[in-house]
């Protein structure tokens, strides 16, 4: 596992190779804040030249227990303290909460939440928990994002489905009333509920439309496309993640007793693009990975609209 985790906690199974501290049970968001590491502040300070001459404009975000400099932002930039991370969550979800990991990346520069929503749903018979992920950065280099991510408990695969029914995520910029802003983000994931039922409804649709193998297999090599006029290691690599996921969708033990119908198959795309081995696995892996919570997997969102076109 690359040095980017600096700090955290998990509950289960450990992610980024075990580093972090493991606890039995998800805790409150006092403790969650004190065992992810993230019980610390970012200060605002003015930037002088070598030469003690004012830089007009910017300021630097320094970690207050070690005075690391996270970033230099403009004078507009509004910091959002960890600590107004885990009470907007509090104030999200209510009673119920609980927190499943956070942590910090790149010394401090990027921090996360995720904690599972006390409502359970089951989709075509499977148990799906939902769950919220807050994602924040104090370095000036994103927004402050925060997103529902659907997970089957069965295989922990997200099903983070682009849907035009029903919107799963929201993200604000550092500037302006950052208070006002996480109300609207509330007002926006209070209705994660719509999510979910719409996420029920497609996949539930889903399961109902029949899709022959020799379909199936003919989206999977579509959407990893590959042709001769291609580099012979890039051909090589899209064949690789073909195999891994034709393999998926005929072997995968939680999928080889669906019907091959197009329910299976996006499960079998979303496993490919959860759990698959990365070909050239660089330092940033596992954070690009978990950046998908949030954002979704473009494969994903690709196969949902190949699969809907073809059912």
């Amino acid at each position: 596992m690359p040095a980017n985790v600096e700090t955290m906690f998990y509950t289960r199974e450990a992610p980024w190779h075990g580093l972090g501290i493991r606890v039995e049970e998800a805790p409150n968001s006092i403790t969650a804040l004190q065992l992810a590491g993230l019980n610390w502040s970012v200060l605002s300070r003015r930037i002088y030249t070598a030469e003690g001459i004012l830089i007009p404009d910017y300021c630097a975000n320094v970690r207050d227990i070690d005075d690391k400099v996270l970033g230099v932002v403009g004078n507009r930039y509004k910091i959002v303290q960890n600590e107004e991370a885990f009470n907007f969550t509090d104030g999200l979800i209510g009673e119920g909460v609980s927190y499943e990991t956070a942590g910090s990346l790149q010394g401090g520069k990027k921090v996360w939440i995720l904690a599972r929503l006390p409502d359970r749903y089951f989709i075509n018979g499977e148990k799906v928990d939902p769950y919220v992920v807050f994602m924040n950065t104090h370095d000036g280099s994103g927004s402050i994002r925060v997103a529902v991510t659907p997970v089957r408990v069965v295989c922990q695969n997200t099903l983070n489905l682009a849907l035009s029914t029903a919107r799963r995520s929201w993200s604000a910029v550092h500037k302006g009333n950052i208070q006002n802003k996480l109300g609207e983000a509330r007002e926006t994931l209070a209705l994660a509920n719509g999510y979910m039922q719409s996420l029920k409804t497609n996949l539930e649709y889903l399961n109902q439309k029949s899709l022959v193998v020799r379909e199936a297999e003919r989206i999977i090599k579509e959407l990893i496309h590959t042709d001769d006029s291609m580099p012979d290691s890039k051909r090589k690599n899209a064949l690789k993640q073909q195999e891994d996921l034709l393999y998926r969708y005929h072997e995968a033990p939680d999928l080889k007793d669906l019907d091959h119908n197009a329910y299976r198959l996006i499960n079998a795309v979303s496993d490919h693009a959860t759990h698959s081995k990365p070909l050239r696995k660089t330092k940033k892996y596992q954070e690009k990975l978990f950046s998908k919570v949030v954002d979704g997997h473009d494969l994903v969102d690709k196969a949902y609209k190949m699969i809907l076109e073809v059912v």
